[in-house]
């Protein structure tokens, strides 16, 4: 039988169409774009004012914040996405790892290293036990608390294998300085599911699931995705998120793979993927990710697909995702140079460190990073501690908690707490307790050094902004379970 056809519920998008169509307009789009030439700066300045209320922007004020040009508005634009981000998720920046999981793939992308017809590349598929291997570096070395699990799209690879890995991660328990390593957290970028399938990871413990729909563009999609398979099926991508949602799981990430179509036309899509989200479900992604692409193995598309994104326009996509999406996390990735990564993180609240894409990559060191087993290529290879460091030198504390997610703050309920700002206090007073676990238990004497000058200047920040943001119970409070962290004791959170 027809592998798509034993996969896609064509009953699971029809219910979401309105009058037979879905939520992405390309010529809406394209009109938009076109009549927002030549903003007005103090029409721009009123958007930026609503941007820093946390309110989701219209699709005309995102367009007129795409065509910006004039270099005081762009600072101004930077200016006012680096103090929403503040605002609502203060000064933390979260880390993750990526734990690619099996590169056995039915699709045939033309962008991508893992497509089906790629001979080249080195098929593997990790057991249980070999993920377990993985996840005992990440946790009980490196001290990484949360895990992005990535899996391609084949029979082999379905729900089953994927709750079943997920179960193997969370298993790990590696005995450290203080404590264990854990994983924490399973967030998976995965292919799209059925309702039921996403149930099955759902109660494997999920976090969150991530897909990108790759291109918002109909025409381009079509190109680059053969119609004989699942990814061939653009709705059937479209609706993942929804579907998702429909089976439960409330926290869902979006993503686009910018330099497939012209950037401003991506971003206007991500958006009308957040539009349709908050307007079906009353919640929007909890993420949003904008990897470039890179060169991969065997793939000589990927390094010429005419849309290529330059480093400033880069810039400018994640200052207007991050004031369109006000509420949403922003993703940067290892796919991005050092250098670039400090350009945008000031904008962004998660990025990864220590990255191997291979299958096995982490286990075994020698053969791991082999251009055949990987997607694509990475551009910053640092560690964890490396990367710690550099943060906490410009003042970015790196947060390592999940309480949100075991406390209920999910859903709605985060969405609510961080249009507020309430949920970056909760944040800030967890990034200092599980900063100081990590520092403790894995970081370099240097990294130590500078980090608990860090967590200094935040007690005293956390002290300078009582009580109007933080109570006399949350300070003393913070004060004992910090004092009980620095003495051993793990996983204590608000």
């Amino acid at each position: 039988m027809d592998y798509a056809a034993t996969v896609i519920k064509q009953a699971e998008i029809d219910k979401y169409l309105s009058g037979g169509a879905d939520f992405i307009d390309d010529a809406a789009i394209v009109r938009a774009l076109e009549s927002g030439k030549n903003p007005d700066p103090k029409r721009v300045r009123d958007i930026l004012a609503k941007s820093l209320s946390i309110e989701t922007l219209s699709m005309d004020e995102t367009a007129t914040l795409l065509n910006v040009s004039v270099p005081e508005l762009l600072r101004e634009m930077f200016s006012a996405a680096a103090q929403v981000k503040r605002k609502v998720y203060d000064n933390r920046v979260v880390t993750f790892a990526p734990l690619y999981c099996s590169n056995l793939c039915a699709n045939n992308c033309a962008y991508c290293g893992f497509r089906s017809s790629n001979t080249v590349e080195k098929r593997r598929m990790l057991s249980a036990g070999e993920v377990k291997k993985e996840v005992e570096i990440l946790a009980g070395k490196i001290g990484h608390k949360r895990l992005i699990m990535v899996y391609g799209e084949h029979p082999s690879t379905g729900a089953d294998y994927i709750a079943e890995t997920m179960q193997a991660a969370y298993s790990v328990k590696v005995p450290v300085k203080s404590g264990r390593g854990e994983i924490r957290r399973v967030n998976i970028n995965a292919a799209p599911m059925s309702v039921a399938d996403y149930k099955k990871v759902k109660a494997a413990g999920l976090g969150t699931f991530q897909v990108f729909q790759e291109t918002y563009h109909r025409e381009t999609y079509a190109k680059l995705h053969p119609a004989n398979t699942v990814k061939g099926n653009f709705r059937w991508r479209l609706y993942a998120q929804h579907r998702a949602q429909e089976a439960g799981i409330d926290d869902v990430a979006i993503g686009a793979l910018f330099g497939l179509y012209d950037w401003r036309f991506e971003v206007m899509g991500l958006l009308s993927h957040a539009h349709a989200m908050e307007k079906q479900f009353g919640i929007g992604p909890h993420t949003v990710s904008f990897p470039r692409i890179e060169p991969a193995c065997n793939t000589p598309f990927a390094t010429r697909t005419g849309h290529e994104v330059s480093d400033e326009d880069f810039k400018r996509l994640v200052c207007v995702l991050r004031l369109a999406i006000p509420y949403a996390g922003m993703i940067v990735t290892c796919r991005e140079r050092p250098a670039m990564i400090r350009e945008v993180i000031p904008m962004c609240t998660q990025r990864d460190a220590s990255s191997r894409i291979g299958i096995g990559a982490y286990s075994d060191r020698d053969g791991g990073q082999e251009t055949e087993r990987q997607q694509f290529m990475l551009s910053d290879s640092r560690s964890l501690d490396e990367v710690i460091r550099e943060l906490a030198s410009m003042g970015y504390i790196t947060s390592f908690c999940t309480a949100g997610y075991r406390c209920g703050r999910t859903g709605d309920h985060i969405m609510k707490m961080l249009r507020s700002g309430r949920e970056g206090r909760f944040c800030k007073l967890n990034a200092i307790l599980t900063f100081r676990e990590w520092l403790d238990d894995f970081a370099s004497p240097e990294t130590k050094r500078i980090g608990d000058e860090l967590i200094a200047k935040e007690l005293s920040e956390v002290k300078t902004r009582m009580p109007g943001e933080f109570t006399d119970e949350m300070w003393t409070t913070l004060n004992d379970y910090y004092r009980r962290v620095a003495s051993g004791e793990r996983d204590l959170c608000f």
